[in-house]
C-alpha cells in the first residue's frame, strides 16, 4: 500500500487525494488513465492515424493528438494528413464563418445557397480523403497539400 507523500497516511493505490490531509497524491488514477491512452497510441497503426484525421467534424481532434504525441513524431506521413486534416477544417470554418458573414447582406436563400454548396464540397473532400487514406493512396488536396508539405518540413527541419 502507497503512503501519502504530505502526511504518511497509507492512501489506496488509485486514490488521487489523502482522505486525512487531502493532499494531491502522485499517479492515482489519473497515471492509469494516462497509460490506458498511451497504450491505445501504441495499438493504432500510422494508415489508421492518417485516415482518422479526415473524419468530418472531428477528426481536427484526432490530428491535434497526433502531431502532440511521440509516437508519430518522425512520422511523416501521419503528420501530413494531420495537418492536411486540420487545414481541410479551417476551410470549414472559413466557409462557415466568414463567407458565411460576408454573403450576409444577400438575403438568407442566397447566403443558404453559396455556404451550403461550398460546405457540401468540403464534405465531400472529407469523405473522398478518409476513402482514399483508408486504402492506404497519399492524395494531395490542391493548395492544402502544399500547406501540410510546408508544415511537415518546417517541423522537420526544426524551425520554429
Amino acid at each position: 500500500m502507497p503512503f501519502c507523500t504530505q502526511c504518511g497516511t497509507t492512501v489506496e493505490p488509485a486514490a488521487v487525494f489523502c482522505a486525512k490531509c487531502g493532499a494531491r497524491q502522485p499517479g492515482g488514477a489519473t497515471a492509469a488513465r494516462a497509460s490506458a491512452g498511451e497504450e491505445w497510441l501504441k495499438s493504432i497503426s500510422a494508415s489508421t492515424a492518417g485516415t482518422l484525421c479526415y473524419v468530418p467534424f472531428a477528426g481536427w481532434v484526432a490530428a491535434l493528438i497526433f502531431l502532440a504525441t511521440q509516437r508519430f513524431r518522425e512520422d511523416r506521413l501521419v503528420r501530413f494528413h494531420a495537418f492536411q486534416g486540420l487545414y481541410l477544417f479551417v476551410v470549414w470554418l472559413l466557409v462557415d464563418i466568414a463567407i458565411g458573414s460576408f454573403f450576409g447582406f444577400a438575403g438568407v436563400v442566397v447566403r443558404r445557397a453559396v455556404t451550403g454548396s461550398l460546405k457540401l464540397s468540403v464534405l465531400c473532400g472529407w469523405i473522398y480523403m478518409l476513402y482514399k487514406t483508408s486504402h492506404g493512396e497519399l492524395i494531395r488536396l490542391p493548395f492544402l497539400g502544399e500547406l501540410a508539405d510546408r508544415s511537415v518540413a518546417e517541423q522537420s527541419s526544426g524551425r520554429p
